[in-house]
């Protein structure tokens, strides 16, 4: 994912010189053909995410689409005050960038596993939330983010995701969810890179009998009620999965809207329960730890569909 945002980025970079990428003094493998094709467009702020969040929103009331860029927590928790004062208050075209979702980093511990940061940014008026499932997404949504007006958060993967759509996605517009395997039993919904272990949930399930629907929501605020209406009027059961804690995120998003429509539908969350992590390991290590790897999101479907 990393590859495909800085990729994109250059492009864009290419077409509107007051684009603007400031780093809290990391990404530099990935970053290094930006700075070197676009020096006078890059800033590197230093581990100091809370002034390069407050330089960034100085920047935009220049003119300015300013990008802040970090992994994890950092460019999110650590500078929640300035994001909520400085940018989303003023309506400031501040994009924020988070490498590291969910437990990319999930060997550095408990600091660095960004499982609350969607619900946190969802709650901030005037903030557009992004989370694209694969690096395919990843290109789709970065222009349109940069053409949306005021602030903005881009949750993205490490490096190395595989791309899970057959053809690019063309023309996509917000908020609009992308249906990447139909079904008829149940519907899996995802947000952001799990979209991995919801498809290959779904190749578990047709081994059982069980036809899934796999929907991706590269846009969570707003989000797609229109396709979630859809959905909860086609199906009796639907499930959420998210890298993410249950409560405020992604599965609580979907549950607010379909609460509204009067249908009997009923909605299922995996994530993270109400808990911090307490253990290290690699990603997906964490994803079965946590129960939301494809194996557990299959047993955990067949148990529900089992419920009248």
């Amino acid at each position: 994912m990393r590859d495909a945002f800085t990729r994109c980025l250059m492009r864009e970079a290419e077409k509107d010189p007051r684009l603007v990428l400031v780093t809290g003094d990391l990404g530099f493998g990935v970053l290094k053909p930006f700075w070197e094709t676009y020096p006078d467009q890059f800033v590197n702020a230093g581990i100091a995410e809370q002034g390069m969040t407050g330089l960034a929103a100085g920047l935009a009331q220049t003119g300015r689409t300013v990008l802040t860029y970090s992994i994890g927590n950092f460019p999110t928790l650590r500078c929640i005050e300035q994001i909520r004062n400085d940018c989303a208050y003023h309506n400031a075209n501040v994009k924020i960038v988070c490498v590291g979702g969910g437990f990319v980093y999930g060997s550095l511990g408990m600091s660095h596993h960004a499982t609350e940061d969607m619900a946190i940014l969802r709650a901030l008026p005037g903030v557009t939330v992004f989370t694209p499932g694969d690096p395919a997404e990843v290109e789709a949504v970065v222009p349109v983010m940069l053409r949306t007006p005021g602030t903005c958060y881009l949750r993205l993967g490490r490096g190395g995701e595989p791309l899970l759509h057959e053809e690019p996605i063309e023309n996509w517009e917000l908020p609009k969810a992308l249906t990447l395997r139909a079904g008829s039993d149940v519907a899996l919904l995802s947000a952001g890179g799990i979209l991995t272990q919801t498809l290959g949930a779904a190749k578990l399930l047709e081994e059982s009998g069980v036809s899934a629907e796999v929907v991706s929501f590269p846009c969570i605020k707003p989000i797609d009620r229109d396709k979630l209406t859809e959905l909860a009027g086609r199906f009796r059961h639907i499930v959420t999965v998210e890298e993410h804690s249950v409560v405020g995120g992604f599965g609580s998003a979907v549950c607010e809207v379909i609460a509204g429509t009067g249908l009997s539908c009923r909605v299922h969350r995996i994530g993270m329960e109400d808990v911090y992590s307490t253990i290290v390991g690699t990603q997906q290590y964490l994803r079965g730890a946590y129960q939301m790897d494809d194996k557990a999101i299959c047993e955990r479907t067949l148990e529900w569909l089992k419920e009248a």
